[in-house]
């Protein structure tokens, strides 16, 4: 893996050349390296030397604070800076906010069929993470420190091109867009974030998060929805999160010395657990059934969440809606960008009584090496002497009297498709950084399925952490996991240059048994959990044109469209690094250093120059979605692919 920085800035050790692996097959890190490691406690003593750690805070002293609600046709919503103090013992800093909210957002209510126009501005006047940008990745320039580009996403909507928050059409400062969000899918809960090129992690990180709930004929979300579910009070959005906080309130985006502040890390481990803003807070439940409505808004970790205290707990829906019917588990996984839909029964507690939300998932193998330990807590829960939601946990969500329709059978898909997960080893290619088919964002070779196909999508992890892998636009169904011997699958199927298309066959090289999908996952998804060295296997629906209501494949121009209100420029301004150019012949080196030709990496409507790292250019028109990892320090650079979907 590259381990040299770009722009003139010289050589530098990244966090992922120290932990990197050859081609993305192993990792290399800190093999037999003496480190502390943390306990697995809040304020623990034992520390590794090589990571930076929160100040010692006491857990449980900060009440959860519901975010505000916002209804109705048309929103009006700004990303702006504010202030917030996260724990009770640090001092208030500055973050990112929606709305009038000083960090995080709203949640917004919508109703399924329901257009839901939302107009967004950027009035972003500081960043939090300024000095965090790193100018070396394809777009931010020593301007974006102070012009912060945005770009919203609701996560999970089935949404027209031009509203889905495409990472190119961003919005500066002065400028905006109108979404239209149609809704024409099923009750669930989504949320909302920033996706602006490449700095959604800093902007995430910095407060550009928030719920969205969308709601349908049986589930309400009133007291006397057809479903029986808890409603009102007794519903708890919880929006989860990891952070390393600094003695002077803010929260810090690296995670390690051996970095460099402004240059891009790849993810890190929190060591102090935040639900909606507010460290290790603690919620007052009546003693009755909960509606949790969860979403992994983290940057970096899959969680295995649990309860310390056997409480009966059924995870009743995940990203695409209800499933057939609740799962009760003792625990389940959650990964960044995954949402649950869980049921709690607090009835057995006595009053003043408390239970936890606990993680048992280890940290990520590379983030491990150096010490990184998981996240054990994340918030708790204080019984009242009140009596809640007594209501029956329902046998069955989906197809009976009073519900909404039952899943359709797994159909059979009509094309196989074959996409990696990789860490690269090329060293011609600086920084360190991870890929999707072993291509970067720029590249011409971009997936294209036909729109109305059922596709299983072999998703192969190469690499030693797992990955969550989410598409916008559609839904899949999980079909099964498997190992695989990447040593070998990368010894018959060696992987080329940064640049060139790789996506091996896992078949041949599989090992152990195949893993049915788990009770959670049996719904509808639309972000799955990659594991270590293996592959995973999805059903995806292209959705035609007729189905959606729109056109998935239209062209949008690439202009926010609130310029002229705002007093902005007219244009987001949109760049590019060095691409691979794919099946357009354009090579990496001459893209590298600005010599290569235009290009149209997108089928005839986005056509620009490739241009040297940092360098700015705009594109007329856009077209298409994306699919990318949401570890989103890993979509920042280089995690992510356009793809179409085409008639």
């Amino acid at each position: 893996m590259g381990a040299f920085g770009v722009g003139g800035r010289g050589p530098i050790m990244t966090r992922r050349r120290l932990l990197g692996s050859a081609a993305g097959v192993a990792g290399i890190g800190l093999a037999g390296a003496a480190v502390t490691r943390a306990q697995d406690g809040p304020g623990s003593s034992g520390r590794s030397p090589l990571l930076f750690h929160s100040p010692d805070l006491e857990p449980y002293v900060d009440e959860l604070p519901r975010p505000p609600v916002l209804t109705g046709e048309t929103i009006d919503l700004a990303a702006r800076t504010g202030s917030h103090r996260f724990h009770r013992d640090l001092p208030t800093a500055m973050t990112l906010g929606y709305g009038a909210s000083g960090y995080l957002g709203p949640t917004i209510e919508a109703r399924s069929g329901v257009r839901t126009t939302l107009t967004f501005r950027n009035e972003i006047t500081a960043h939090p993470h300024a000095a965090d940008i790193d100018t070396s990745l394809h777009g931010p320039t020593e301007e974006t420190r102070t012009r912060v580009p945005t770009s919203l996403h609701l996560h999970g909507g089935v949404t027209e091109p031009a509203s889905d928050g495409h990472p190119e059409l961003i919005s500066l400062p002065c400028q905006g867009n109108v979404h239209h969000f149609d809704n024409r899918q099923d009750a669930t809960g989504l949320w909302y974030h920033d996706h602006a090129m490449p700095i959604t992690r800093l902007n995430v990180h910095g407060g550009l998060a928030g719920g969205y709930l969308l709601r349908d004929r049986w589930d309400t979300g009133r007291a006397d929805n057809p479903l029986g579910l808890p409603a009102g009070e007794y519903e708890l959005p919880l929006i989860l999160q990891e952070k390393i906080m600094n003695a002077d309130g803010s929260a810090s985006m690296r995670s390690t010395p051996i970095v460099p502040q402004g240059h891009w890390e790849g993810g890190a481990v929190g060591d102090v657990g935040v639900v909606n803003g507010k460290i290790w807070p603690t919620a007052e439940v009546a003693r009755g059934l909960y509606r949790l409505r969860m979403v992994n808004a983290a940057s970096f970790s899959n969680w295995m969440l649990h309860l310390s205290k056997p409480l009966p707990m059924w995870v009743i829906g995940m990203e695409g809606g209800l499933l057939p019917g609740p799962a009760k588990v003792d625990r389940f996984r959650l990964a960044p960008g995954e949402r649950a839909d869980v049921l709690v029964d607090f009835s057995a507690l006595a009053p003043g009584e408390t239970v936890e939300l606990l993680n048992t998932e280890p940290a990520a193998p590379q983030a491990a090496q150096i010490g990184a330990v998981h996240l054990p807590t994340l918030m708790r829960f204080r019984a009242t002497s009140a009596r809640g939601h007594t209501g029956a946990v329902p046998d069955t969500l989906r197809g009976g009297s009073g519900q909404p329709a039952a899943l359709a059978p797994l159909a059979r898909p009509s094309a196989v498709r074959t996409v990696s997960l990789s860490q690269p080893g090329d060293l011609r290619i600086p920084p360190s950084m991870m890929s999707l088919n072993n291509l970067r964002w720029t590249t011409s070779q971009i997936e294209m399925p036909r729109q109305g196909s059922f596709e299983m999508w072999n998703i192969v992890n190469a690499t030693p952490d797992p990955h969550a892998i989410h598409i916008h636009l559609v839904h899949f169904r999980v079909l099964s996991r498997q190992a695989i011997d990447t040593l070998a699958m990368c010894l018959h199927q060696p992987q080329p240059p940064t640049g060139i298309k790789w996506t091996p066959d896992p078949d041949p090289f599989v090992v152990g048994p195949v893993r049915s999908p788990e009770p959670w996952e049996s719904g509808m998804k639309d972000t799955v959990i990659c594991d270590p060295n293996s592959v995973t296997r999805v059903l995806v629906h292209f959705p035609t044109a007729d189905e959606l209501g729109f056109d998935p494949d239209a062209t949008f121009p690439s202009a926010v469209s609130l310029a002229g209100d705002l007093g902005g420029t007219g244009h987001a301004a949109t760049g590019h690094d060095a691409g691979d150019g794919g099946g357009h012949g354009v090579d990496d080196d001459a893209a590298a250093h600005g010599t290569a030709p235009v290009i149209d990496r997108m089928g005839g409507d986005h056509v620009g120059s490739i241009a040297p790292p940092g360098a700015h250019h705009r594109s007329d028109t856009l077209r298409g979605y994306v699919w990318h990892c949401h570890i989103l320090d890993h979509e920042d650079h280089d995690m992510m692919l356009p793809y179409r979907t085409v008639t």
